[in-house]
């Protein structure tokens, strides 16, 4: 265990960028035991002004306007990057090859060779802990599910899962790259990425997807005049250009454990701000969970078969994950959000680096090369007229 100072920066001060300064922030006022010190050092964002918001918002010491300002910084150890997906790669591994620890956003690239790239960086550098950033997993409610899994619910018969967003359902909303590259980067990449995570993460692997469809209800957007980030909208320009991804993704799957899985995704559902949800029907029980209502869940523990079998409501509380010593109020009906989760990662990662025992890792690279995986064979199959595609 190192008891050093570890120096902390961030590159991309957008949407995400800013949970992961808030998060390094909170982590050391979470759970024991105590982290060494954590210096706040630089914020980094291609945006000036956005930089420098952010570091001063978050209490970093400096802002710049290119990431490769931090690879000879003495004073950064730990880096997150928080910025286009294309972008990931090559960041990533001049940070690895700078000696830095580094936690990379979701979905870990543009495209499959590049995450197994960022993989075989990765292991020439052993000494260095990376990871992924699927925040959803420190859901203190869907955490407590997969150990009801594990435990008590038996053999998964069916997971039925959704993500639904409305941020691109105005045709208002500005271009940005995440309308770009081609068909399974948009909503299926974007937030299906989760999803998928999840599904795993809860069922175990699956071993092939069929019945996959796209589509792309916005075709093309206005460039923005000024600087946005997020979802935000903003004054538009005369400039058009295409949507090159999808709208809405849908597929089933099949896993190891002889579960089905039916996927539903989209970034253009009115009324569904954040909806990510998901139903798992078992051998001895069932359970489910929805995002609007995140610090509860509902489940079946044991099939009665006397007519009074019914899902009871669950207040997550100290007696779940993350909950006691991760809140300032931490008992059941004090809620959370998912800015509580980038604090949980954070303090993941930061234990990792330091060598202490406690939370769960962070997602490996790995993971994120196995989501990527299945949103190609997604991919494949809408392309296919939806064909079953294998998972190697």
């Amino acid at each position: 265990m190192t008891t050093s100072p570890i120096g902390v920066a961030v590159i991309g001060a957008g949407m995400a960028g800013r949970a992961h300064c808030a998060g390094y922030r909170t982590a050391p006022t979470l759970f024991d035991p105590p982290l060494p010190p954590i210096h706040y050092a630089a914020v980094v964002d291609a945006n000036e002004a956005v930089a420098k918001d952010a570091a001063g918002r978050y209490g970093y010491e400096r802002y710049g306007t290119h990431w490769r300002e931090l690879l000879d910084a003495d004073d950064v150890q730990v880096v997150s990057v928080v910025v286009a997906n294309h972008l990931h790669r090559e960041i990533v591994e001049a940070l690895l090859a700078a000696g830095k620890h580094v936690l990379c956003e979701k979905p870990l690239a543009a495209s499959l060779e590049d995450a197994r790239a960022m993989v075989a960086a990765a292991d020439a550098h052993p000494d260095l802990v990376s990871g992924v950033g699927f925040v959803y997993r420190r859901q203190p409610a869907v955490a407590a599910i997969r150990e009801l899994v594990r435990d008590e619910l038996g053999e998964v018969s069916h997971f039925n899962g959704r993500y639904w967003c409305d941020y691109a359902r105005s045709a208002e909303t500005p271009m940005s790259w995440r309308y770009k590259g081609g068909p399974g980067t948009g909503a299926l990449a974007d937030i299906g990425s989760h999803l998928i995570d999840l599904a795993e993460f809860v069922c175990g692997p699956m071993t092939s997807v069929s019945g996959a469809s796209f589509a792309t209800k916005v075709k093309e957007r206005a460039l923005a005049l000024g600087t946005t980030y997020g979802h935000a909208k903003a004054e538009l320009s005369d400039v058009r250009e295409p949507v090159e991804n999808d709208d809405v993704a849908s597929f089933t799957a099949h896993f190891a454990s002889g579960a089905v899985g039916t996927f539903s995704i989209s970034r253009i559902a009115p009324g569904h701000a954040n909806s990510l949800a998901f139903d798992l029907m078992a051998e001895h029980g069932a359970a489910k969970w929805d995002m609007d209502r995140p610090a509860e869940f509902s489940v079946i523990r044991r099939l009665r078969g006397d007519g009074l079998d019914g899902y009871n409501q669950v207040l997550a509380g100290p007696a779940h994950p993350y909950v006691k010593g991760g809140l300032p109020m931490d008992f059941p009906g004090c809620s959370y959000g998912v800015g509580d989760l980038f604090g949980f990662q954070a303090r993941a990662f930061l234990e990792q680096v330091a060598g202490i025992e406690g939370l769960p890792p962070v997602a490996a690279l790995e993971d994120g090369v196995r989501d990527l995986t299945v949103i190609d064979a997604v991919t494949r199959s809408a392309l296919a007229g939806g064909a079953s595609i294998r998972l190697d």
